[in-house]
């Protein structure tokens, strides 16, 4: 015998009632914004790398003018590079992140990236 989905006595043994509708047909509830998820991971790892960077354009600078000993001078345009290279997306996400924790109009925590 086939299972129905009335029981023996005929009833439904689930109890269903009729969601209120409005006169659009719509309800209040589809339309609200959930709770921002903050993406802490990737916001981290933007901190990171803006202050990796500045630090190695930093570094990088005072090797080039000449503060920091001339025996490195080598190490002065991978320095620079590898620092614009780690500061530029970094200072792009903190920024963004920051602007959205404001709560700034155009900005919101979906604009970062997630890692998952």
């Amino acid at each position: 015998m086939m299972p129905t989905r009335y029981s023996v006595n005929g009833e439904s043994s689930s109890k269903y009632h009729r969601l209120k509708k409005d006169k659009d047909g719509f309800i209040d509830l589809q339309f609200e914004r959930p709770p921002p998820k903050i993406p802490k991971k990737a916001i981290a790892l933007a901190v990171v790398l803006f202050t990796v960077g500045s630090t190695l354009i930093i570094i990088g600078a005072l090797l080039l003018t000449g503060y920091i000993s001339a025996e490195y001078s080598d190490r002065t345009w991978p320095l620079l590079i590898i620092g614009s290279l780690m500061f530029i997306p970094g200072a792009y996400h903190v920024r963004i992140a920051y602007y959205a924790f404001k709560g700034y109009d155009g900005y919101s925590y979906d604009d970062i990236p997630e890692f998952d």
